[in-house]
């Protein structure tokens, strides 16, 4: 098992290395950079203090070196300005759009996006596990109908306009919060346990609307891989030593089938933090999509490529998850490069 993790934490540090070249270099495709714009609009306005500072930005961040050494500095394997201060030693960069280091513009924006892919997580898998058992179950009757007919309606309903009416019809008749993640009173205050209870109340919309989709999905899936794991020679064996209907469901047919959802963790988390950025827009939560949206639109290539590269080692965590959830989960599956 030792050797496991130390070849998937080799594995994860390669990947790692690979996805921030493609980034740094896919941002920086477009002609020109963010200071480079600026120093264009300050000269034709005329302020110089402007242009001396942002010339200092333009040296002090070594824009004014060869791509492939901006790229080197930024990870820390090169020394710049201030010799070897890159992503290795902690230190990810300058925000030139909103002129502050980057882990001050973020803030508090990578936890509470954290804290939204999480609980839509789980609201996808606390509705879509059960719903998908029962539409198997009850395959070919009403109650199938019913789920795959709430099913269709999730996936066909575009994010944006979900959020729009659970906004509306969710303050009017249910009195839930509307906009951001917490009361403006808490915002950038210390984490307390009525700061806590504010997250949560505005959460509840959030969640819905990021985890229907998923939602959706997973439930027509899980109907799909129960129905051909029912009707399998184990379950008639398990049928014939006794076990009753809900034992031998759950310990046969609903464990092998949910291999494949355990495996999907990995896609999972960065799938939705693509897919909230629009809601995140409509709901007005400081979470990473907004900030990401906007350091792409105007070039600001420290902040987009640390919030992809954040994406991306979020992926390769929730494989490794998925990788032990499997192993737990499934006895056929085990550590290593042959069974035990």
């Amino acid at each position: 098992m030792i050797r496991y993790f130390g070849r998937k934490l080799l594995t994860m540090a390669g990947t790692l290395a690979i996805v921030s070249a493609l980034v740094f270099f896919i941002i920086n495709l477009p002609p020109g950079d963010f200071i480079s714009n600026q120093i264009a609009t300050l000269q034709a306005s005329g302020e110089e203090g402007s242009i001396a500072k942002a010339q200092f930005l333009r040296e002090q961040y070594a824009l004014d070196k060869p791509l492939w050494q901006q790229y080197f500095i930024w990870v820390g394997v090169m020394p710049g300005a201030n010799g070897f201060s890159g992503l290795l030693q902690g230190d990810f960069g300058w925000s030139f759009e909103f002129d502050r280091p980057v882990t001050e513009v973020l803030g508090e924006s990578i936890w509470l996006t954290i804290i939204v892919n999480f609980a839509a997580i789980l609201f996808i898998y606390a509705v879509a596990l059960p719903l998908g058992v029962i539409a198997a179950v009850y395959a070919g009757r009403w109650l199938d109908y019913v789920i795959a007919f709430v099913g269709y309606i999730g996936l066909a309903t575009p994010n944006f306009l979900l959020a729009l009416l659970l906004l509306y019809y969710g303050r009017i008749y249910l009195g839930l919060p509307i906009g951001g993640l917490m009361d403006p009173v808490y915002e950038n205050q210390p984490w307390t346990w009525d700061k806590v209870q504010s997250v949560l109340a505005h959460l509840i919309i959030p969640t819905i609307v990021i985890g229907t989709s998923g939602t959706a999905s997973m439930i027509r899936r899980l109907r799909a891989n129960m129905l051909d794991e029912m009707h399998k020679p184990y379950v008639t064996t398990a049928k014939a030593k006794g076990l009753g209907p809900t034992q031998r469901l759950v310990r046969y047919p609903l464990r092998a089938a949910l291999n494949p959802f355990v495996a999907d963790i990995g896609n999972l988390l960065p799938s939705l933090i693509s897919g909230s950025v629009l809601v995140s827009a409509v709901l007005s939560l400081p979470t990473l999509g907004p900030v990401l949206l906007d350091a792409l639109r105007s070039q600001d290539t420290y902040l987009a490529g640390f919030i992809l590269l954040f994406a991306s080692a979020l992926t390769l965590v929730g494989m490794l998850i998925s990788d032990l959830l499997l192993a737990l989960l499934d006895p056929r599956i085990r550590f290593g490069d042959r069974a035990r």
